[in-house]
């Protein structure tokens, strides 16, 4: 995530523009051309060199306002080294000005120079002047004989090679002035009348907005291919929305439901993007959207048979020149580390060739959690093995799966050998803009290690490993070995911060607060072991049961939420009670997400303190769907469901600036993302992005200089432009679009038949009948009002591996086979008339007997006040057989709850009640008894419990 001021990373783009002959006429002097200014942050006022690059063996620092190039000596050419800016425009016959102030420590010769800035490299002019050590102005005017678009590969440089010695060449107030065509060029169309520009799914909402300023309610008109009209209605009139400054209505067009493609909504003479009423683009977003990671791959070949000749690349940071690779890195030289790490493997993190772990972290979790949803409660057929084009298709093994192993193998490669985990690996200097990733000549270099960087490994390792754990055992035993070191160096350098500072070629992703990190290392490694210390860590957070769930929304420096997501879904042993506690802090933020939504012009699930948006606004809007995406799953109520949707549509085209913000999708989609090899708009012969990349979105601080000088006073839905050196807009990143996989594979789940609400949850089965080898269980039937419950499956929750003893059409069964003396733990889920699965019950703990009956006898006494009562209850084993465990049970008569228990873990699901034993009190031996006692509420007369069993089988009472 970039949502962190100062930003994260700088640009830079090189290309030499050699010595060629001039396409010009040039003259020294102080001619003015036309007045627009055509140079990005030629002042240096913000202490940032962006985008002004610099060239192999020259660095750029920015001092004291101005920018100077340490120039290392020994080049033959004045062009072997160079400084430069690149997206410069010229327009053929127009007149420019350019001025800059420059001295040198050594005095030097250099050239200033306007031309191409890639492959044929064409000048359009270059001005010899002499530098001396005390600053001076140099002004010269030309007339350009080529035509470079903004953004294009036109390119202002400096040459400052040619000596024997290093040297240093200040420069500062360059400017370039003149042209017709005003900066930014043409603006891209935006319409009146916003859409989804891809589709609206049959048979939910379809909503739209009209940009007027017109009080009254206007008519729309819904038309389809042909042009005929097929529906209309009235909007309805909203006034100046806040976050956009357009004056808005709504439109309604939900009635109309017949799929097609190519409809348009009009208003007056003014009309929509084309879209279609259908759920196939969105099944197919959720691969394109899974793909993007097999193009961010570090360390293998981009094949054409698996992306398409135009995306095909060699393998990058292999050791191969120029590449001085990743087999054998070194830390940064003032840490002393001693040794050398071979990372190679993971993906890029973003637009450059850096690989961290704290945003790798997140986007493995993401995309691994993808399909440990889909496996529990949803749809894993759609992740099988062959649904994505990668090398390891075909392998039996689900490829999403595949592509995260990808990453986490980068993860446990960058363990140190004392446990921690170094922070990232990056080049020594910023690289190049465009540079494909094995032309990338920079040293390559660890930063330090740090706590948050470790318990990020810790969490997605101990992640994988129960994922792995019957698809890869050894995999599974070796990443939960390095969870589990990880985790414990974490707890002994708890707090060893990321340096803020260490921005050079690299993000610093520094993050000062690792309570969130903490909870979501001890939650994944609880619930891959069931360990009692990661329980007590899990417990004892102080955001334990929902306490980070917030507004904003979670992302790589807010991770709490990731454990609560792991908490809610995946069996773990915790009291019903507190996972219901996770669920409802779900579901209370996804109302707040509602209520804010429906005030909105454009809604989105986004809400910043100050009302601004920041850096990879939209990965907080995806991850803020995807909580309203699974307060549908734990309610089935239709509204979050459809807030969900209607974040698709804000991504998808419908928002201010009439992009779609997924490259590939809609009739304006982003094209010019910040990226090094991406960069068609830089480099005619290289791509633009392909199909399901998600841009980061507005930004409403301006942080590059793009932003700076074409958004001034932008409202925070209309900070963007699609340009690839706005890097704080159009940059993405493996954390963004693994936000984006995670709901467009929701999504996609959720369309695709007429039935997409899950059913109910079944109650809690209640065990009876308990023999050493059987056990019957009943539970409360779910419901559906669409499809119908159509069976239950019996699940035997075993660690962390769920196995269905047995598939029921009504709402008891009797599961056998089970082995005498044996603890289990037993669960229900409902399936429905369209095959969709509800949320687990809660689970009965059921032990069965030895080959003789469980003999038993229950002494129960109480102690009641007027909102109260304490229970203290006696078993005693009177049978002629030691119990090597035990579990109690027994039902209110009324609405009592259990609020505090002793001697036993106490779980109650409605009126029901079980006890389990401590490892203490576990063995019970013939003729022996344990005393046991809880705390309830309760009214007077205090009625007693019933039907008290152990092991499923009634007791006597004594």
């Amino acid at each position: 995530m970039r949502s962190f001021s100062p930003p994260r990373r700088y640009r830079h783009a090189t290309a030499a523009l050699a010595f060629v002959t001039l396409a010009a006429a040039l003259t020294t002097g102080t001619a003015q051309a036309a007045g627009y200014e055509r140079i990005l942050n030629g002042s240096f006022a913000t202490g940032a060199a962006d985008p002004w690059w610099a060239s192999a063996g020259v660095t750029n620092r920015v001092t004291n306002g101005e920018l100077c190039a340490a120039v290392t000596g020994g080049t033959t050419n004045p062009w072997d080294a160079l400084i430069g800016q690149n997206g410069v425009p010229f327009e053929a016959g127009q007149q420019y000005t350019m001025s800059f102030d420059a001295y040198a420590t050594t005095p030097q010769l250099v050239a200033a120079n306007a031309g191409e800035g890639v492959s044929p490299y064409r000048g359009i002019a270059r001005q010899e002047v002499q530098l001396t050590t005390s600053k001076q102005k140099y002004t010269f005017t030309f007339t350009s004989g080529l035509d470079f678009p903004d953004s294009g590969s036109g390119q202002i440089t400096f040459q400052v090679g040619g000596l024997a010695a290093n040297n240093t060449i200040c420069v500062d107030n360059v400017s370039l002035v003149g042209g017709v065509i005003p900066p930014g060029g043409p603006a891209a169309p935006t319409k009146k009348v916003q859409v989804d520009q891809v589709a609206y799914v049959p048979g939910l909402p379809k909503h739209a907005t009209l940009v007027s300023d017109a009080t009254t309610a206007q008519t729309w008109t819904l038309k389809n291919s042909a042009g005929t009209t097929v529906a209309t209605g009235r909007t309805t009139p909203k006034g100046v929305d806040a976050l956009s400054g357009d004056p808005v209505h709504l439109i309604d067009f939900s009635a109309y439901d017949t799929a097609g493609t190519g409809y348009t909504l009009t208003v007056g003479s003014d009309s929509s993007f084309p879209f279609a009423i259908s759920a196939d683009p969105l099944k197919k977003l959720r691969y394109d959207s899974l793909a993007f990671f097999h193009h961010q791959r570090s360390g293998i070949e981009i094949g054409a048979q698996d992306v398409g000749a135009a995306y095909t690349r060699p393998a990058g940071h292999l050791n191969v020149a120029p590449n001085q690779g990743d087999a054998n890195v070194p830390c940064r030289s003032d840490l002393n580390c001693g040794y050398t790490l071979d990372v190679r493997g993971g993906w890029y993190d973003a637009g450059d060739h850096g690989k961290y772990v704290v945003n790798g972290g997140i986007s493995a979790w993401q995309v691994l959690n993808t399909y440990e949803r889909a496996k529990l409660i949803g749809d894993a057929a759609a992740l099988g093995d062959g649904k994505l084009a990668i090398p390891e298709k075909a392998n039996g093994v689900p490829d999403v799966l595949d592509e995260a192993r990808w990453e986490v193998e980068f993860l446990l490669k960058m363990q140190a050998p004392d446990g921690m985990v170094h922070h990232k690996i990056h080049d020594a200097n910023w690289t190049a803009l465009p540079t494909l990733p094995h032309q990338d000549a920079q040293a390559r270099r660890l930063s330090a290690t740090s706590t948050a960087a470790s318990l990020n490994m810790a969490a997605v390792a101990a992640q994988a490993s129960r994922i792995w754990k019957t698809i890869d055992p050894a995999f599974s035993t070796k990443t939960l070995a390095a969870a589990k070191k990880a985790y414990a160096a974490a707890k002994a350098n708890p707090n060893k911060i990321a340096d803020p500072n260490d921005s050079t070629g690299g993000g610093a992703y520094s993050d000062s607060t690792l309570t969130d990190e903490f909870y979501w290392a001890a939650a994944e490694m609880f619930a891959t072991t069931g360990e009692a210390s990661y329980r007590a860590d899990v417990t004892g957070s102080t955001l334990y049961k929902g306490q980070s769930i917030s507004d904003r929304g979670y992302d790589w420096g807010s991770t709490g939420t990731l454990g609560d997501i792991t908490l809610a879904l995946v069996p773990n042993g915790l009291p019903s009670a507190d996972v219901a506690a996770i669920k409802t802090a779900f579901v209370a933020t996804a109302d707040k997400h509602l209520n804010q939504m429906a005030t909105l012009g454009y809604p989105a699930p986004y809400r910043e303190v100050d009302g601004s948006y920041v850096w990879g606004s939209n990965g907080l809007v995806a991850n803020n769907a995807s909580v309203l995406a699974l307060a549908y799953d734990f309610t089935g109520a239709a509204k979050y469901r459809e807030g969900v949707f209607e974040a698709m549509h804000y991504l998808l085209g419908r928002n201010p600036v009439s992009y779609s913000y997924v490259s590939g999708y809609g009739g304006q989609p982003v094209r010019n993302v910040h990226h090094r090899h991406w960069a068609n708009q830089l480099d005619p012969t290289l791509p633009i992005a392909p199909p399901g990349v998600l841009s980061g979105g507005p930004n409403s601080g301006l942080q590059d200089p793009v932003a700076e000088r074409r958004l001034q006073g932008c409202k925070p839905q209309k900070c963007f432009v699609d340009h690839i050196e706005a890097y704080s807009l159009n940059e993405v990143a493996v954390n963004w679009n693994s936000a984006l996989a995670w709901i467009a594979n929701w999504a996609a789940e959720k369309s695709g038949s007429a039935d997409a609400t899950v059913p109910t949850t079944p109650g809690t089965p209640v065990a009876s009948g308990v023999t050493g080898t059987g056990v019957t269980l009943t539970w409360t039937a779910a419901s559906d009002p669409e499809s119908g419950v159509k069976n239950y499956d019996v699940i035997s929750i075993e660690g962390d591996t769920q196995r269905v003893v047995a598939t029921v059409t009504g709402t008891s069964a009797t599961v056998t086979g089970l082995r005498p003396n044996t603890a289990y733990r037993f669960a229900v889920r409902a399936r429905n008339g369209a095959d969709l699965k509800s949320a687990l019950s809660g689970a009965v703990s059921v032990t069965t007997t030895s080959d003789a009956q469980t003999s038993c006898k229950i002494t129960y006494q109480a102690s009641g006040w007027a909102t109260g009562v304490s229970g203290y209850v006696t078993i005693t084993n009177t049978g002629g057989v030691d119990w090597s465990t035990w579990t109690l049970g027994f039902t209110w008569p009324g609405n009592q709850k259990i609020t505090q228990g002793w001697s036993a873990t106490w779980i109650q699901n409605g009126s029901a009640v079980t006890a389990t034993p401590l490892s203490w009190n576990s063995r019970v031996p013939a003729g022996g008894s344990v005393q046991i006692g809880f705390n309830a509420s309760s009214s007077p007369p205090h009625p007693e419990p019933a039907g008290f069993t152990i092991n499923g089988q009634a007791c006597t009472r004594g």
